[in-house]
């Protein structure tokens, strides 16, 4: 039996924000995971993130642009991804500047100053498309960014305590215990809010805890008395197949040791301006894969597939590829047979030529690519953004034994790719947008070492994954993995649920129901 929630005379959903003292500190997680716990007790829940500064994104099935945390939060509350969720998404290009991309769709670049000055024209959009979604809901969970402590950017405030306000939302203030310092935190963050922004903090929440919470509460105490607001949880640390920025970004500074070792080794390039690398979570999934983010040549090592992943900025990641050896690495271990794959900004690198005629993403006009395939990309000023469905052809290698398999995935590209003699189409695209189509989208080499493609999303195809895997097990002289592991989305729904179970297990959901009236 659901608890009950008054709505108001506008019928205007319940809301609760969470926001954070600093990026990183589980934000994104805690509004997933609460999404699920209130879709389990039957309310109509949707996520919202005003503005979101990520290079992870996704395409909805009317073409439109969002951040991947908003699209994991719906599939946690059940529900279809929209703009809605997330209206401005801001896409960084270079230290000081980012793609803004409103209501799904490309407004401009914009360097940080302006985009600042730009964003009290963003308010009342933002405000609208917030009620215009509370207005078909129960419960809206709300997520800030980075730090509502950032005192130097509150003025024109879209997205924490500016958000709160339109929203007129009460807050959960979440602090990160692994990094240490947690208590200067939530207590430095709660000094330098004004009055009535700290009268909207309803409680706090500490995330990523280890070891044992008795001796952590006489902390809790002291912190309570000093913020005078009351601790409602304490998260503990936990591994999550769940795909987030945040543990994503730490894994790129992990390294794993050598004694760790799959059967099967992934090595991804981490470019400058890598984007969508969620693309390789499922990977993951499958037995005996291990996937690594690597910066250096020297970290290939005997990498069975190396993967040239997204870009935001192609032409320049490329120069990091040319300049740090990855070229010349990845050249030699081609010749020697080691499978390559390239998604995106990566497989416009293994182009023989990459033109930016409009200076779309860099002031470099030309650039010879890798040259691994015959083809070359000339980058448009308009942004391809589809959903498509395609089926794989016979080849050999890489695809050997998945010929007629369909798949489906979503591209988000500036460039468009001419293929030349030498490049076989295996990815034929059937149906964009769930109308008929007929169009190549990845091409390969002869010899089936070489592959790119557009789709982002091919690897949560499961058989698809596990069919290269397989090939590359073959090649090893492994046994091929059976069809004994669950589809990567019911996999994701049985990590929602587990998420849900550690949130209810840590946090005191009767004072929250409260909090939200």
């Amino acid at each position: 039996m659901k608890t009950e929630i008054s709505r108001d005379k506008t019928c205007k959903a319940k809301c609760i924000m969470i926001q954070g003292t600093a990026s990183s500190v589980g934000k994104s997680l805690i509004t997933a995971g609460l999404c699920r716990i209130f879709k389990q007790d039957g309310f109509k829940v949707s996520p919202f993130k005003s503005q979101n500064m990520a290079l992870n994104s996704f395409i909805t099935r009317e073409g439109k642009e969002m951040g991947r945390a908003q699209v994991v939060q719906a599939e946690a509350a059940g529900i279809e991804p929209s703009v809605e969720m997330n209206p401005v998404l801001l896409k960084p290009t270079t230290d000081k500047k980012a793609q803004v991309i409103i209501k799904g769709k490309v407004y401009g670049n914009m360097s940080a100053a302006d985009y600042h000055n730009f964003k009290p024209k963003l308010a009342g959009m933002v405000k609208e498309i917030y009620e215009g979604l509370a207005s078909k809901n129960d419960i809206i969970v709300i997520e800030g960014a980075g730090s509502p402590a950032e005192i130097n950017l509150r003025e024109n405030d879209i997205v924490n305590m500016g958000m709160a306000e339109l929203a007129d939302a009460p807050v959960l203030l979440v602090g990160d215990i692994d990094k240490g310092g947690v208590f200067a935190a939530l207590a430095g963050t709660m000094l330098l809010l004004d009055e009535a922004e700290k009268a909207r903090v309803k409680g706090v929440i500490i995330n990523k805890f280890r070891g044992d919470l008795e001796i952590l509460k006489p902390g809790i105490k002291m912190l309570e008395d000093i913020i005078k607001i009351p601790v409602l949880g304490v998260i503990p640390y936990t591994r999550l197949n769940i795909e987030d920025e945040d543990s994503l970004a730490e894994r790129f500074s992990q390294r794993i040791a050598d004694s760790v070792r799959g059967e099967v080794d992934v090595a991804v390039v981490k470019l400058p301006h890598i984007s969508n690398f969620t693309d390789f979570n499922a990977l993951e999934n499958l037995p005996g894969v291990r996937v690594r983010y690597i910066t250096e040549p020297s970290e290939i090592g005997a990498a069975d597939l190396i993967i040239l992943p997204g870009s935001k900025n192609t032409i320049e990641d490329f120069l990091f590829v040319r300049k740090s050896g990855f070229e010349k690495e990845i050249k030699r271990l081609s010749s020697e047979g080691v499978a390559i794959f390239g998604v995106c900004g990566g497989y416009q690198m293994l182009g023989k030529e990459i033109h930016d005629p409009h200076h779309t993403e860099s002031s470099i006009e030309e650039i010879d690519g890798l040259g691994l395939l015959n083809m070359r990309t000339i980058f448009r000023q308009k942004k391809t953004t589809t959903q498509v469905n395609a089926s794989v052809q016979k080849g050999p290698g890489l695809i050997e034994g998945l010929d007629g398999l369909a798949v489906k995935g979503y591209e988000i590209h500036m460039g468009v790719t001419e293929h030349m003699e030498g490049c076989i189409p295996y990815l034929i695209i059937d149906k964009v947008f769930g109308e008929e189509k007929r169009a190549v989208d990845g091409v390969r080499n002869t010899d089936g070492t070489v592959f790119g493609t557009y789709i982002h999303g091919i690897f949560d195809n499961m058989e698809f994954s596990r069919g290269i895997i397989n090939n590359l097990r073959r090649k090893k002289g492994l046994a091929a993995l059976e069809d004994s592991f669950a589809d990567f989305k019911d996999y994701k729904e049985a990590q929602y649920d587990k998420l849900a179970d550690i949130l209810r297990e840590s946090l005191d959901m009767e004072a929250i129901y409260r909090i939200l009236g």
